[in-house]
């Protein structure tokens, strides 16, 4: 299914522009990228929605997009291994949300370590998509390490609240992916863009 979906995507970007081969490759693996996230989302979302956890799914999700999006991370080598990561982290994490409450004490010590993280490991590339642009790369560190501060900032507010479930789980899980550890684990290298010349 997924390469019916890329060879019929490819022929329509073919039949209406011209691009070199090397282009074609980059747009091949973004349209593969898409494909995975969209299937895996639609299936834990069903899921979800069967467990009665869709509400701490969708906020979970939300949460911790916001942070990957800027620090990026390890994506796994294999479909399968993706599969079971995404639902222990966004299942397994929505579960933890609903029916769990973390002191405050801990969220804290979780939060701090997360800031900690971020400013020493994020962004975090792959091999697929080496951050090479060194600009580039400190501003997704500044960002990604303000993202951290905030969310470190609403759980002081909302200490209280459950919402702060949703901003510590949210935080760690975008951090488990940008830690050397889980490279680690999944047989992958880390900081890819050294093996570039380019720096710019």
């Amino acid at each position: 299914m997924k390469q019916k979906f890329l060879n019929f995507s490819l022929n329509i970007i073919k039949k209406y522009g011209h691009y070199t081969q090397d282009q074609l490759e980059i747009i091949e693996y973004g349209l593969e990228g898409i494909y995975l996230t969209m299937t895996k989302m639609v299936v834990l979302f069903c899921l979800a929605l069967i467990l009665g956890i869709i509400k701490e799914y969708i906020l979970l999700l939300l949460s911790y997009n916001i942070i990957r999006s800027q620090a990026f991370g390890v994506h796994a080598s294999k479909s399968i291994y993706c599969w079971i990561f995404s639902t222990i982290l966004f299942i397994g994490g929505a579960f933890v949300c609903k029916y769990i409450t973390i002191p405050f004490n801990i969220a804290i010590i979780i939060a701090l370590i997360c800031d900690i993280c971020l400013l020493l490991y994020a962004p975090a590339d792959t091999y697929k998509h080496p951050l090479i642009n060194a600009k580039k790369r400190k501003r997704w560190k500044l960002i990604s390490f303000c993202l951290g501060i905030i969310y470190t900032l609403f759980i002081i507010y909302f200490k209280d609240s459950s919402i702060v479930n949703y901003f510590v789980i949210g935080m760690f899980e975008a951090v488990l992916m940008i830690i050397p550890v889980t490279y680690q684990i999944f047989h992958l290298p880390y900081n890819n863009y050294k093996s570039y010349n380019c720096g710019v």
